[in-house]
């Protein structure tokens, strides 16, 4: 039977409509394979943000709950002053070693480093308005396995390492550093008990912890289960730390250059051999403590009082102040902080440290500083500075501020309007 010519066209035109759609379906796989790929990346990527939402949001009810737990007893304590404390595993975590080698005045640095580390991260968690803080420090190590392994790394002497701490301990009398004898488990277990007693106290705002290790994840699940793990902060959690202790609903702490970051493997390698070489230095009667809070010491023993010009620079290489304008017209005014206590902002300050000033001009600058309200006790905290701070501690017009009464003085804190002895209250 022959075919036609309208016959060979249909069977034609059915073969490419074959071929067409048989790409098309081909096109359609793959782009399912692609949408398919998507889809999968996708849900990890919402499953990661979800994982790490949910970790955020445990440690936000974590402290929601313990706050709530403190707002429940705060009439139990309201005599109490609030409580900020820290407990360090010294055997975990180390000083770091440019303040170890520097022996006492090392360690009345790292105290006088850490209280304003700790002061400045209260203020940014909104810790604000208290009239007075107690903040204690707890170091408990075994002495005798730091010093050998410090010395075993060429990092510090056994009189450095004894001198650290004897400067850290005398800077206020609630730094203590305990040693807890030959092995991890006393260590470990003194920490565990410090820190199972007193973040249950109600008075207790914050326990910093530094030293974090597995071995601590079952005391931390204890106080989760109870609502405490929201009063906790860690301090310097290490690099190499374990899934568990990085899942931790807890808020953390870096502070760099006031620790180690590496860990000294002799610390729990092997059995430390004996101490040798530690003599205790002389004590100093100078150190000045204020309510837990360091302030530094008088000129002459490591002070950091007025700053003079760097010894290395010659007075030609300085500024010299304009006498027909005031000092804080200088262009740019001299550093309070700089010439009076010491700036932590180097090259980053807007104001001056270029300056050559006189004895008279420093003068003129304190009394000018002072008329200014210190933001530590402006803002409810202890001044670590105490009466080595450059800025005034009292409104200069006392308790008949005329801007008080209008509610405009700068002086804000609490105290900071002192009545004088013989005022007239009621005439205020």
């Amino acid at each position: 039977m022959a075919v036609t010519t309208k016959q060979l066209c249909a069977i034609s035109h059915l073969h490419d409509l074959s071929n067409a759609t048989l790409y098309q379906n081909t096109e359609l796989q793959t782009r399912v394979a692609e949408l398919e790929a998507e889809l999968t990346a996708v849900k990890k990527a919402y499953t990661t943000a979800t994982d790490i939402a949910a970790l955020e949001q445990k440690a936000h009810n974590a402290q929601l709950s313990s706050l709530n737990r403190q707002i429940s007893t705060i009439s139990c304590s309201q005599a109490l002053d609030p409580l900020v404390l820290c407990v360090i595993d010294g055997d975990r975590l180390l000083f770091h070693r440019s303040l170890i080698e520097q022996g006492y005045q090392g360690g009345r640095q790292a105290a006088q480093d850490f209280t304003k580390a700790v002061a400045q991260e209260l203020v940014e968690q909104g810790f604000v308005g208290f009239e007075r803080l107690s903040f204690w420090i707890t170091i408990y190590l075994n002495k005798r396995a730091v010093v050998t392994a410090l010395r075993e790394e060429g990092m510090a002497s056994p009189d450095q390492l004894e001198a650290f701490l004897v400067g850290f301990g005398q800077a206020s009398p609630r730094f203590v550093i305990m040693d807890s004898g030959p092995g991890r488990e006393n260590v470990e277990a003194k920490v565990k008990e410090y820190v199972k007693t007193y973040i249950r106290l109600p008075q207790t705002l914050r326990l910093f912890f530094g030293g974090i290790s597995d071995a601590y994840l079952p005391m931390y699940n204890s106080l989760e289960k109870e609502d405490f793990a929201g009063k906790l902060v860690l301090l310097q959690p290490p690099s190499d730390a374990s899934s568990s202790v990085r899942q931790m609903a807890v808020k953390s702490l870096q502070l760099d250059g006031l620790f180690m970051e590496e860990r000294l493997n002799q610390l729990h390698g092997r059995r430390p051999g004996p101490l040798l070489g530690i003599s205790e230095p002389a004590m100093n009667s100078n150190v000045v403590t204020n309510g837990g809070l360091i302030s530094p010491q008088s000129e002459g023993q490591g002070s950091m009082g007025p700053t003079p010009p760097p010894a290395n620079r010659s007075p030609d290489n300085f500024k010299h102040i304009d006498p027909s304008k005031p000092l804080h017209k200088q262009s740019p005014p001299p550093c309070n902080e700089y010439y009076l206590m010491e700036c932590s902002k180097g090259r980053n300050c807007k104001y001056s440290h270029e300056w050559l000033l006189t004895p008279d001009q420093l003068d003129l600058l304190a009394r000018n500083a002072k008329k200014a309200p210190c933001n530590y006790l402006k803002n409810g905290l202890m001044c670590p500075w105490s009466d080595k701070c450059c800025w005034g501690h009292v409104c200069p017009s006392g308790a008949r501020c005329f801007h008080l009464s209008k509610g405009k003085c700068w002086f804000k804190g609490d105290g900071m309007h002192p009545v004088a002895p013989g005022q007239n209250v009621e005439a205020i």
